[in-house]
């Protein structure tokens, strides 16, 4: 079955909540209509105007980047610029654009983790410390025959997602009581009479914003005339989502003999390296990106090496006087791998949701940098 990009925005809204990205970013549907139908994807870094051009000359119905096309609100679309030349392009050949920036960094199994894993990081932390995130568990009692369809609408939606754990759920089987009214429906039982059936009860963790999408998919499998069900509000703090990550290597090595390791995992032609060659490294904090934000806690954490990009003189001048290695993988360098392992989710997404598309991860990309 052919989706639409709306499916494809609730897709990547299931791999990286929206709720999770910062205050200042543009995540989501960038440019399109999410009515269009899609047959075609291809996953990016950045929407630059050859990648869009290369998108459409494919015939591309949806562009997924990780950098977002609109950063600031736009007072003027001028087709004779660059960004202007996107919308133009893309508009003409119905190309939507989704971006998923800072939510796809801090959510698990997102930039920082994936980027993590190559190092060969263990035992993983939110550099960024733990994030306040709004849930509720939600309880629904329901009759045996229909537990399954309950549990379908609800894992469709991404409710009972817990740090790296999806789909999960506590059931216990009890007994309801009810007593229809005269003018009542009921699916099972009779009117003026006390009805004794066999339920389940189910608890779940939703998200508080996404609690009212998820009660009405449930209201519309339910067989009851009116579904029971209850709400609790948590306090939750989640230590493995957020900006960065800390974690641990399987033993001590040397500074310098880590980034040349780092160096060929990422496929690197360099890296800036600040610190003793011989300092020995354990624990690693990594920010995908520009991580120069995250210095002071990357030092907090007891580091002994930090990873990221955009790494400027006065960072590294802090490092010196912190005692803390420092290692400059570049932004694209510490991004890029996110490509590929995008492309085969959605793939994946798409055929547990029984919708069709092919998927493919733009191969024009470059590090715009060059060194001589």
């Amino acid at each position: 079955m052919t989706g639409t990009v709306a499916q494809i925005i609730r897709i990547l809204d299931r791999l990286a909540p929206s709720r999770l990205a910062e205050s200042w970013d543009n995540v989501g549907l960038q440019l399109g209509n999410p009515a269009w139908p899609v047959k075609k994807i291809w996953t990016a870094l950045d929407p630059l105007p050859e990648v869009v051009a290369d998108a459409c000359e494919n015939d591309v119905d949806v562009l997924v980047t990780h950098h977002p096309l609109f950063f600031k609100p736009l007072q003027r679309i001028d087709c004779g610029t660059p960004q202007g030349r996107i919308v133009e392009t893309a508009l003409s050949r119905r190309l939507a654009i989704i971006s998923a920036h800072t939510n796809l960094d801090s959510v698990p199994g997102g930039v920082n983790d994936i980027l993590a894993a190559k190092m060969g990081l263990g035992n993983l932390r939110a550099l960024g410390g733990p994030v306040d995130v709004d849930m509720v568990k939600l309880v629904i009692f329901v009759p045996l025959t229909h537990v399954r369809p309950m549990l379908d609408a609800l894992f469709a939606l991404d409710a009972g997602r817990i740090g790296k754990y999806r789909c999960c759920t506590f059931r216990s089987e009890g007994v309801g009581t009810f007593w229809p009214d005269g003018d009542a429906t009921p699916a099972v039982g009779k009117r003026n009479t006390l009805s004794e059936v066999k339920e389940s009860r189910i608890e779940i963790i939703v998200a508080q914003n996404n609690l009212g999408t998820v009660v009405d998919a449930l209201k519309k499998v339910h067989p009851y005339e009116t579904m029971a069900h209850d709400v609790y509000p948590l306090a939750v703090r989640d230590h493995q989502t957020g900006l960065g990550r800390v974690g641990q290597l399987p033993s001590p090595v040397a500074l310098e003999a880590f980034s040349a390791r780092l160096k060929a995992a990422l496929n690197l032609s360099t890296v800036k390296v600040v610190g003793q060659p011989d300092v020995a490294v354990e624990t690693v904090a990594v920010c995908s990106g520009s991580g120069a934000s995250l210095m002071a806690a990357a030092v907090a954490s007891g580091a002994q090496a930090y990873v990221s990009g955009d790494l400027g003189y006065h960072t590294a001048r802090d490092a010196q006087q912190a005692g803390i290695g420092l290692i400059d993988i570049g932004h694209f360098g510490s991004e890029h791998l996110i490509v590929d392992v995008l492309a085969g989710y959605i793939r994946d997404a798409l055929k547990a949701a029984g919708l069709s598309a092919t998927v493919e991860a733009a191969d024009t990309e470059t590090d715009p940098f060059h060194y001589l």
